[in-house]
């Protein structure tokens, strides 16, 4: 018996914890992609709120490639942020078409982009650029509010299939 309460007691110390290491700090046009809590808030994501297992820090009025203003966030594991984020969503409350010109820059700065889904037609475009650490994955279809996140790219950008 006292090893049963044991072992519950060990499971809920447990609860809300990280269950990883933060990432190393990546950023991408001068955006918080991947890190600890503490870059996040650097970079201005300081509207934080804790859960049981998690943490989103927000922002308002986030600017990508000159465009925007966007709504940002990161969400860090553990109900302390203690396991840091990887990957940065951004969304426009009220104009879904709102990220077609940094999609346009992208592709006007040599972004490759392929799709999930069915041919031209799913669920993700997918910019990747050759030595850019970062990907950005845009949702084609969706219900709500379209996201644009800027996810680490371990790949280099050079693969060219999604």
């Amino acid at each position: 018996m006292r090893r049963l309460a044991a072992a519950a007691l060990a499971l809920l110390a447990g609860c809300g914890g990280p269950t990883r290491e933060p990432p190393a700090p990546l950023a991408f046009e001068g955006l918080p992609v991947a890190g600890d809590l503490a870059f996040a808030q650097r970079s201005g994501f300081t509207d934080c709120w804790e859960d049981t297992t998690a943490m989103r820090c927000r922002r308002a009025g986030v600017m990508l490639l000159g465009f925007g203003p966007y709504n940002g966030a990161v969400d860090l594991d553990g109900s302390n942020g203690g396991g840091g984020f990887d990957q940065l969503i951004l969304w426009n409350d009220w104009d879904q078409d709102s990220f077609l010109p940094v999609l346009a820059a992208l592709k006007e700065r040599g972004w490759k982009v392929c799709y999930t889904g069915q041919g031209n037609r799913g669920d993700q475009g997918i910019y990747r650029h050759e030595g850019v650490a970062a990907r950005i994955s845009i949702d084609l279809s969706y219900w709500g509010k379209r996201r644009l996140r800027i996810i680490p790219d371990t790949t280099g950008g050079g693969e060219t299939g999604c």
